[in-house]
């Protein structure tokens, strides 16, 4: 088959089988010894691990051959340890040994290229070499085959397409993540540090000193009883582990569990029932992570492994759940978990632990607050992840 299953309007023709280095001419940088970087000079030098993880560069005053210099524009591609084409966007700089800069002919639109070298790096990595340094070489890109189309306007317009799914997916992992370093600064800044008796911020209109007490003294504490591995189900009452805590907390799913009805009946008269607003709180795994119970439908824990802070009206909900979040809770976990091949907080522990309170109206200001954070981070999050899932279809079916 020669043409792609999806694709724009008016376009019937069949794509175009063509060697890469037919259509693109491949240009190697220059290698450079430590001593011809500088701290500071006329060029920055382009590597590999700039385009990634690495802020820090390396700078150059040589004058070299035009070749050896990448322009705003420019289309590159890391070919050493990290792969894949990069339109360079920035100031004129010389680029390194392990960075091709690729030149196009008239029959291949730049944005098009940028899609069909990523959407083919998994079979490029394929074919990569080397061992202590893996790499994929000059001549077997030049000799790879590719379809394309033969209308150079196709070609634009499928790379404009994906250029702007490629905004729209920065854009939302751009959002999360300065969403996420907002809630961070906020968090310590909203709840009180180092013994303090208020916070750094808050809202207008509250004044007074947060009341310092433990979560023991403030609210019943307690556990559920013991169920075998053996009395789990496949379906009835859901029965939540920590696993279960953390996969809400990721926005991800795992196994779940249940229990019957009728152990649920006989264990809720021992221990009591979950009831909405109450907050569980991991003390096996990866402890001191916190989960709101949202209503009052039949729920069962899993002794030990998740505390049960029940909700008598002393605190709001979402305000005891950022709590645990918080740089102080954080402090204060760090200096009593014992850590072994796992890590434990134990119902002791929780009624020691530490809580400043603002007056109820406050918590609730504050919990709201954090919870609209969470929403926002949510939003962006499944938006990243949506967009990805449809550029991976379409890169399937507008290319060959």
């Amino acid at each position: 088959m020669s043409k792609p299953k999806i694709r724009f309007k008016g376009y019937e023709e069949d794509w175009e089988q063509r060697k890469l280095g037919e259509v693109a001419t491949f240009i190697n940088g220059r290698a450079y010894s430590q001593d011809e970087l500088l701290s500071n000079g006329k060029y920055k030098v382009l590597r590999v691990g700039n385009f990634y993880t690495n802020d820090s560069w390396y700078f150059s005053d040589m004058e070299l051959d035009e070749k050896y210099y990448a322009n705003d524009g420019d289309l590159l591609y890391t070919w050493s340890a990290t792969f894949g084409p990069h339109i360079w966007r920035g100031g004129k700089v010389i680029y390194h040994y392990h960075i091709w800069k690729i030149e196009l002919s008239d029959i291949l639109e730049k944005r098009f290229a940028v899609q069909l070298l990523e959407q083919d790096k998994a079979k490029i990595l394929s074919d990569k070499n080397g061992s202590t340094m893996v790499h994929i070489t000059k001549s077997g890109m030049e000799q790879k085959e590719v379809l394309l189309p033969s209308c150079v306007e196709e070609q634009a317009k499928i790379g404009a397409y994906f250029e702007n799914l490629d905004h729209l997916i920065t854009l939302h992992q751009r959002k999360c993540e300065e969403t996420k370093k907002l809630k961070k600064y906020m968090l310590q800044k909203m709840f009180p540090q180092n013994g303090k008796r208020v916070p750094e911020i808050r809202f207008a209109g509250f004044t007074d000193d947060w009341e310092q007490r433990k979560l023991g003294d403030v609210t019943e504490l307690k556990s559920a009883s013991r169920v075998h591995k053996g009395e789990w189900t496949d379906s009835g009452v859901p029965f939540f582990r920590s696993s279960d805590v953390m996969a809400a907390i990721n926005g991800t799913t795992n196994e779940k569990a249940y229990i019957s009805e009728e152990l649920y009946e006989k264990l809720s008269n021992a221990s009591g029932k979950l009831e909405e607003g109450d907050v569980l709180v991991t003390g096996g795994g990866s402890v001191g992570n916190p989960y709101i119970v949202p209503n009052n439908e039949p729920l069962y824990t899993k002794d030990a492994d998740l505390l049960w802070i029940k909700n008598q009206g002393r605190f709001y909900p979402y305000f005891l759940y950022e709590y645990f979040f918080s740089p102080t809770f954080r402090i204060y976990l760090s200096s009593i978990s014992h850590v072994g091949t796992i890590a434990h907080y134990t119902i002791t522990q929780l009624s020691e632990t530490p809580i400043s309170l603002p007056d109820i109206e406050e918590q609730i200001k504050v919990g709201e607050y954090f919870e609209s954070l969470d929403r926002l981070i949510t939003l962006h999050q499944r938006k990243y992840e949506e967009l990805q899932k449809i550029k991976k279809f379409m890169l399937q079916n507008m290319f060959i």
